[in-house]
């Protein structure tokens, strides 16, 4: 699995892991790495089958697969704790390991997730898997900016989108993993488990998000036991691209309220 460690190398530092949603590239947290890094160890991952982690998923993949190969990869790094800041899938990643691996996980933040899949998500869901299956990948790649940018944002990063289509045609991470790792997502419900997350959470939605109602959000924000909501209402369903100043302050704002750095201070130095 490809990782990329980058902001503070204190041995205490707190760390966060940003797991991104379905496309599963490092790459959808750019936005948010020079003003994480500052204060805190950062930890990308393209995730397995996606992007610079090339593999050939198994059927029956599951959520509990993708919780399982990154808490090995971070194990494997030695880094024992960190908070998970998942975006949609990435956010059902980090419920996952909350449950599996609850001493492991100081928080969490899931970014327009659900805690089962609403009608309107599985049909929207159900509209890619159509034009991936009965047109083709350069169809399924265009029509995803729909889902994820505001109507008036797409209309003025045009040329940005057209040249972002070309790369994620080149590097697309192949027809069956993308449908398997759909299918796990659509499989999640944490409907019974998420009362058992007890770590600070910090759910945070956008209110014109046609993906994902932002009703959703609110819905796990009530049954999680120590979760924080946050509306934000303009963005998108990729509203960490599109108001990444809005986002970023939020979360900086959260993490800094329910994990507060606690870095010791450098050492004096004493005069002989």
């Amino acid at each position: 699995m490809h990782i990329e460690l980058s902001g503070l190398q204190h041995p205490e530092a707190q760390t966060l892991v940003l797991s991104a949603g379905l496309g599963g590239s490092a790459s959808f947290w750019l936005p948010q790495l020079d003003d994480l890094r500052k204060q805190y160890r950062v930890v990308l991952y393209d995730q397995r089958g996606t992007g610079r982690s090339p593999d050939t998923l198994p059927d029956g993949y599951s959520m509990r697969d993708m919780a399982a190969e990154l808490a090995t990869a971070l194990a494997d790094l030695g880094i024992a704790q960190y908070t998970v800041i998942g975006h949609a899938l990435g956010g059902m990643v980090a419920m996952q390991m909350a449950l599996d691996y609850p001493e492991r996980l100081t928080g969490l933040v899931i970014v327009n997730g659900w805690l089962r899949l609403n009608p309107h998500t599985q049909r929207c869901f159900t509209v890619r898997q159509a034009l991936l299956l009965n047109v083709g990948v350069e169809a399924y790649v265009r029509a995803q900016p729909l889902f994820l940018y505001p109507a008036d944002w797409l209309a003025e990063n045009q040329a940005r989108i057209e040249a972002e289509d070309v790369q994620h045609t080149a590097h697309f991470q192949g027809m069956e993993n993308l449908l398997r790792r759909l299918n796990a997502l659509m499989q999640c419900d944490f409907t019974q488990q998420a009362p058992s997350i007890t770590q600070p959470v910090l759910v945070i939605c956008a209110q014109d998000d046609l993906l994902v109602p932002w009703t959703c959000s609110e819905t796990l924000s009530q049954v999680l036991p120590n979760a924080t909501l946050q509306k934000m209402p303009w963005g998108g369903h990729a509203m960490s691209v599109t108001d990444s100043s809005t986002f970023n302050q939020l979360l900086l704002n959260w993490l800094a309220s329910a994990l507060p750095v606690t870095l010791p201070p450098e050492p004096l130095w004493q005069k002989p």
